[in-house]
Order: structure tokens, then C-alpha cells, then sequence
């Protein structure tokens, strides 16, 4: 077997490899597999599901709690240090008793001015041993009690601003991770397009330049073609035998990048199908700004970023002035040695305390805070400010790169064509003696180089959509806005 045949049929074998058990995949089955499979999409997945579960539990803590409590087998024998109050002698007495309570309170807490509301009732039981051992009951049928700070840091109140928000910031987050997820998909599928198209030029360029070869060899010996050019199309087979390899690697390492972004095993064997479809779709930078601002996470986390410094500052206005705690009580209660009597006309009581604490002087540390979180809270807007700006530049790129790319796939598919075409005639004019090897290498690269421009572009031009969908929220193609009902995630 001659040396030339020995290679051809290596290389063959090594290319019939590649594709021996591909799978065609589409662009749209790609991404659809992969917001299903791949890890990326569960790590999404999940991270809303961890934030809506808290969003539940804030909205939880606005509905009222009710709680059963008491203390069961409270036994005590030990003892004591008791004082007679009329002579004011102390001294120790055995104590030997047990106490069980039983109780229900229903709690809520009131948003609007940060104080708590309860009510309870409950049942307590002491029973005295030994040698004067009685039982005594006693009972609070109903008590209501509110407490209420005044001058204060209302944390329900900011906490009614902030949650709602961050649970739709957290909603938002999720399908731009989706988004991301699409472009880095398209990424990676065009990637392995790519790396198989160079391969596949690479073979078609050593074929077609083997058979070349042997034409070039016939006419040397009849004098029309030059022994240096004869050296060319060898040095060109050799230069691709070497892509050949090199492209096989290539195929083999996108593969394996392709497939652990998909979430498939190793083993699997996509094969990218092509498709030159462009949807006719041109963005307008007025609409796609508008739909960025009203879908996506970046204004929403803006206003939770401020409102969290408004926070700080207020807490700290609050820390430095005067504290108030209003307690008030009432209810009805009753002791008795049985237990039907200790329901029966009970007295009513009353409590009511107001705790209070005023700074005199603290060395400037509490108008420290304030200037600080002040300070802080400036800061913040001056960075969302300017985030403003950079996200509306980065926008008005995107835009203008995405308009401008399909008019640069529409030429690169032309120059591929062209070049398609011309390469074709000049592998007969050489057969036929009418070009020269430079003549045919030129036209060889170009075809090359052409091709994998389109596919280059075609991959940009997806990418920057899915770069807008994210930034946006929004199908172009289907016009409508890009949503997620929580509930279908949260039951998967």
C-alpha cells in the first residue's frame, strides 16, 4: 500500500468516526433540552424555589400565628427562701408542689405601626403535697394584650416595601438565567458547528487536492505543469492531513463541552444541524429599553438597592432618638380551689406600663450612624445612576449589534456561496489545464475562510438575540412577554 493511499484511508476512518453515531440536533431542540437537563437550569430552578418558599413565609408572618403552650410535670421539691412579711424574718421552708399550665394564644402582628397584637387563655394548676396538700386552680378565660413601640424602627413596615419586590426580582432572575442559559447553548452549539465544519473542509480539501495531485503528476510528465507546483498540492495535502487531526480533537473537546452544558452523558453524539432561517425581526432601541425596564430584573433590583439604604438610614434615625415601648393588658382571671368555680365570675385586670429611653449624650456616636448610612444611601444613588447609564449604552450595542449581524449573515451566506461555486469551477479549469495550483489554493482558502465566517455569524447572530431576550424578557419572534407560572416549577 502506497504511502498516499495509507494515509487517505486513516484519515477517511478518522473523519467516518466522528459522525459514525451522530444525532442531528436543531438550535430549538438544543435549547429546549437543556432547560429541561442541564445543570445550570436546575441550580435556576432551585434558587427560585429557595426564594419563593421565604417569600411565603413573609407573607406568612402577615396572617395571624396560633400556638398551643404550657408546662407539663413541673415538679419542685426543695427548699425555698421565704420571708415573713409581718415580722420580716427570712428564712427556709420546704417547698413541694407541681404546676401544669396549659394555654392558646393568636397572635398578629400589625404592619402599619410595628406593634403586636395577642390574645390568649390559658390554665394553670398547682398542686401543694404533703401534710396541708391542696389543689388550686386558676384561669384566664381571655386576655388581650398589645404591645406597641413608639419612636421606633418599624421593621414591618420595610419589610412590606422590600419582600414583594425581591420576590419578583428573584421570579425575574430565574428567567434571565434561562436567557443565559439559551445563549451560552447557542454558544456551544455553534461551537461544535464550527469545529465539524473545519473538519469537514479539511477532508474535502485533502480528497479534492489528492485528486488534483494526480492530475498534476499526469500533465508533469507532459510538460505542462512545473515540478514546484506538484510540490505544492503535497505540501498542501500534508499541511491537511495535519488540520485533519487537529479539527478531530477540536470536534472531540466541543463535543464533550457541548454535552456537559446540555446535561447529556458522555457518550451521546449531537450533530448540529444548520439552518439558515433568520426571523425578520429588526429591535427598535425605544421599545427594547421600555421592555428592559419593565421586565427585567435590573430596575427592580435598583429600587430594592435604594429602599434597603432608605432602611438603614431610618433604623438609624431611629437608634438615636428617643425608644418607647407601650405595654398594655387586659383580661379576666379567676383562682379557685375547684376547677368549675374558676370560670365562674371572674374579675377583670388591667395593665398598662410605658418604658421609655432618652440619649442625653452618647459623644456623637448615634448623629455618627445617621451621617454614615446617610452618606451610604447617596452612595447608592450615585452607583444606580450610573449603572443607569451603562445598562442603556450596553443596550443600545446590543441593539445595534443584532440589527447590523443579519445583514452580515445575509453577506457571509452569499461569500459562501460564491465561493462554493468558484472553488468548483476552478477544480475543473485546473483538471482541464486552464488554472495554475496558486489559482486553485486561492480559491481553496477562500471557500474555507467563507465558510466558516457564515457559520461564525450565524452563531453571533443568535447569540445577540438571546443576549436581548435576557435583557429584555421578551420574544421577539412570538411578541409577547416572557413569563413563568411559580406554581408548575415548584410541583416539578
Amino acid at each position: 500500500m502506497s504511502l498516499k493511499k495509507y494515509i487517505f484511508m486513516s484519515m477517511a476512518g478518522l473523519i467516518a468516526g466522528q459522525w459514525l453515531n451522530a444525532q442531528p440536533l436543531t438550535l430549538n431542540e438544543a435549547i429546549a433540552t437543556a432547560r429541561t437537563e442541564s445543570v445550570a437550569a436546575k441550580e435556576a430552578k432551585f434558587g427560585f424555589v429557595s426564594s419563593y418558599w421565604a417569600y411565603r413565609s413573609y407573607r406568612a408572618s402577615l396572617l395571624p400565628s396560633l400556638s398551643l403552650y404550657g408546662d407539663i410535670g413541673n415538679y419542685n421539691r426543695s427548699l425555698a427562701l421565704l420571708q415573713d412579711y409581718e415580722t420580716g424574718d427570712v428564712k427556709y421552708s420546704l417547698t413541694n408542689n407541681m404546676q401544669n399550665s396549659l394555654g392558646l394564644a393568636l397572635s398578629q402582628n400589625i404592619a402599619l405601626t410595628g406593634g403586636t397584637l395577642s390574645v390568649y387563655s390559658d390554665l394553670a394548676r398547682i398542686d401543694q403535697f404533703g401534710e396541708r396538700g391542696n389543689v388550686t386552680w386558676y384561669s384566664q378565660p381571655i386576655t388581650a394584650r398589645y404591645s406597641q413601640p413608639l419612636f421606633s424602627y418599624n421593621k414591618f413596615k420595610w419589610n412590606k416595601l422590600i419582600s414583594p419586590k425581591e420576590y419578583e426580582k428573584s421570579k425575574r432572575v430565574f428567567l434571565e438565567s434561562m436567557e443565559k442559559l439559551s445563549g451560552d447553548v447557542v454558544a456551544a452549539y455553534y461551537a461544535l458547528a464550527l469545529a465539524e465544519i473545519k473538519l469537514r473542509t479539511a477532508a474535502e480539501s485533502y480528497a479534492n487536492t489528492g485528486r488534483m495531485l494526480d492530475i498534476a503528476r499526469q500533465r508533469l510528465t507532459l510538460g505542462s505543469v512545473r515540478r514546484d507546483e506538484c510540490l505544492q498540492l503535497e505540501l498542501r495535502m500534508i499541511n491537511d492531513s495535519i488540520a485533519i487531526g487537529t479539527n478531530s480533537v477540536a470536534v472531540r473537546e466541543a463535543r464533550m463541552a457541548f454535552n456537559s452544558l446540555m446535561g447529556l452523558g458522555e457518550k451521546a453524539e449531537p450533530d448540529p444541524v444548520l439552518d439558515d432561517y433568520l426571523p425578520d425581526v429588526v429591535m427598535d432601541y425605544e421599545f427594547v429599553l421600555n421592555k428592559s425596564l419593565e421586565n427585567s430584573s435590573f430596575d427592580i433590583d435598583n429600587e430594592i438597592t435604594i429602599l434597603n439604604a432608605q432602611s438603614a438610614v431610618a433604623q438609624a434615625k431611629a437608634d438615636r432618638g428617643i425608644t418607647m415601648l407601650l405595654n398594655a393588658r387586659f383580661g379576666l382571671s379567676k383562682t379557685d380551689r375547684e376547677l368549675r368555680n374558676a370560670y365562674i365570675g371572674p374579675l377583670d385586670q388591667e395593665v398598662v406600663g410605658l418604658s421609655f429611653s432618652v440619649p442625653i449624650f452618647d459623644w456623637g456616636t448615634g448623629r455618627g450612624r445617621v451621617q454614615k448610612a446617610r452618606a451610604a444611601e447617596e452612595v447608592v444613588r450615585a452607583q444606580v445612576a450610573q449603572s443607569e447609564n451603562d445598562f442603556r449604552r450596553q443596550l443600545f450595542s446590543a441593539v445595534g449589534q443584532f440589527n447590523n449581524q443579519r445583514n452580515q449573515c445575509y453577506a457571509s451566506r452569499k461569500a459562501r456561496d460564491i465561493s462554493s461555486e468558484r472553488y468548483a469551477l476552478m477544480l475543473e479549469s485546473f483538471s482541464r489545464g486552464e488554472a495554475s495550483v496558486t489559482d486553485l489554493n486561492n480559491a481553496q482558502n477562500e471557500y474555507d475562510a467563507a465558510s466558516t465566517q457564515y457559520v461564525t455569524d450565524l452563531g453571533n447572530f443568535w447569540q445577540y438575540y438571546y443576549t436581548l431576550r435576557q435583557l429584555t424578557l421578551y420574544d421577539f419572534i412570538a411578541e409577547h412577554d416572557i413569563d413563568v407560572n411559580p406554581e408548575e416549577l415548584i410541583d416539578k
